[in-house]
């Protein structure tokens, strides 16, 4: 069974960071894109990353570019997002999603979406 397991979430300081985790389990992320969405209290979900394991191409939507960054490990079994600068507003529910793609696109995300294996989710809540 091919899932995706997420796990760094939790309560942050305004200011603060935190790296989140998305791990395969079942097979490699190899020929895959990682896209990622969060899910913010009473509002859709948005996408706003993805990236590639196979080129490693990336994009970012403006609203996280500069704050946000994701990666890859070189096993291709694990993708990170990592966040700075954290607001109240950041205070989401974030999703991992797998999809087949080389090199990624705004496209990507929508692909993600719609044909993705997704992980479980990781609350961020970011509070004073």
């Amino acid at each position: 069974q091919v899932h995706l397991v997420q796990s760094g979430g939790g309560s942050v300081q305004p200011g603060g960071s935190l790296r989140l985790s998305c791990a395969a389990s079942g097979f490699s992320l190899d020929s895959y894109a990682i896209g990622w969405f969060r899910q913010a209290p009473g509002k859709d979900r948005e996408g706003f990353s993805a990236i590639s394991a196979l080129d490693g191409s990336i994009y970012y939507s403006d609203s996280v570019k500069g704050r946000f960054t994701v990666s890859i490990d070189d096993s291709k079994t694990t993708a990170y997002l990592h966040i700075g600068g954290l607001t109240p507003e950041d205070t989401a529910i974030y999703y991992c999603a797998a999809v087949d793609a080389t090199k990624v696109s705004k496209q990507t995300i929508a692909r993600a979406w719609k044909d993705g294996i997704w992980g479980q989710g990781s609350q961020v809540t970011v509070t004073s």
